[in-house]
């Protein structure tokens, strides 16, 4: 049997180590700051409905100092969305509020719909990662979030708080019924409180939550809701390369963990990656940063309602 040096044994561990240093440092100075612009189309408006673009944005995990994130979110105005949807989390420090609006700018001018999430509420605490990969470990939360500031300057704005709430809009000619809840991450959803079926005369029926729980989700669809939105997974933020994400961080399957899907037979789901992390977790790997425009239209008048099975298009492009 041959025997293995001293000296190539070293060599191998230096540069094994020095492999995962170089991926640590990549996932935590470049990848995290290299933000995307994703486009999907997604059919679910009536037939006969003029395109709607929608921006998806969530997860922000603001921090003051985080002045070329701030910079990315301000350009997403010249995007000019006719609806903007945040799905919560858009707070990782107590003086962050006043980083999460200058940043929003512009698309504070336009329509918008909001639910809060955990990173909302309280301040993210260190963690071993590895409790990731156990859905039932138990959750310690930081120091209370000035969540409610936020929300207030949310309001001014123009922009309306879903949390239990339906809300009838109409956006670019287009009706739409909308509905959220409180983050099923915490426990905090309560469904019953907007269960029914939405206005039947809206041509858009929009569910929005911050983490997509299947629970809530079966609820919405139920309901008939055409579109769901949600953020919380951060695309599994760290992800290999043909195999995906290693974890979803709620009970929603790995192949849903970003992007648009279908949810049940007559319901659409699209759920963001996010733009932030946590400041205690600075990484990400396979699975960049990213908001979505979504440019939401008819169903093909070959299909006999928007309800009905479709297939789903989607494309990328850098934000510049």
């Amino acid at each position: 049997m041959p025997v293995i040096s001293t000296s190539v044994l070293r060599r191998t561990a230096f540069g094994a180590a020095g492999a995962a240093a170089a991926g640590v440092g990549y996932a935590s100075l470049i990848e995290r700051n290299a933000f995307v612009l994703r486009e999907a189309t997604m059919p679910v408006l009536r037939p006969g409905s003029a395109p709607l673009r929608v921006l998806h944005i969530s997860d922000l995990h603001m921090t003051p100092g985080q002045k070329l994130k701030q910079q990315w979110l301000r350009e997403l105005d010249r995007l000019e969305p006719d609806l903007v949807i945040n799905t919560g989390d858009n707070l990782s420090h107590q003086k962050a509020v006043p980083a999460v609006v200058q940043s929003l700018g512009g698309l504070l001018s336009r329509p918008g719909l909001f639910v809060f999430g955990s990173n909302d509420y309280f301040a993210p605490v260190p963690k071993n990662p590895l409790k990731y990969f156990d859905k039932n470990h138990k959750r310690v939360h930081g120091a209370p979030l000035p969540w409610k500031d936020l929300r207030a300057a949310f309001n001014e704005r123009g922009w309306l708080d879903l949390t239990h709430t339906r809300r009838d809009i109409e956006v670019g000619g287009i009706r739409i019924a909308s509905a959220g809840v409180d983050d099923p991450h915490l426990q905090r959803d309560r469904y019953d409180t907007i269960a029914g079926a939405p206005n039947p005369l809206a041509d858009l029926r929009i569910g929005v939550t911050h983490s997509p729980e299947p629970r809530v989700l079966d609820r919405f669809a139920e309901d008939g809701y055409d579109l769901i939105l949600a953020g919380h997974t951060h695309g599994g933020q760290l992800c290999l390369p043909g195999y995906g994400a290693l974890v979803t961080n709620c009970d929603i399957d790995r192949s849903r963990v970003k992007g648009p899907s279908k949810w049940g037979a007559h319901t659409r789901l699209h759920v963001s990656a996010g733009i932030g992390t946590s400041p205690w977790a600075p990484y990400r790997f396979c699975c960049r940063p990213e908001a979505t425009l979504l440019t939401l239209v008819a169903v093909p008048p070959t299909q006999p309602t928007a309800d009905s099975g479709h297939g789903i298009s989607t494309s990328q492009a850098v934000a510049r």
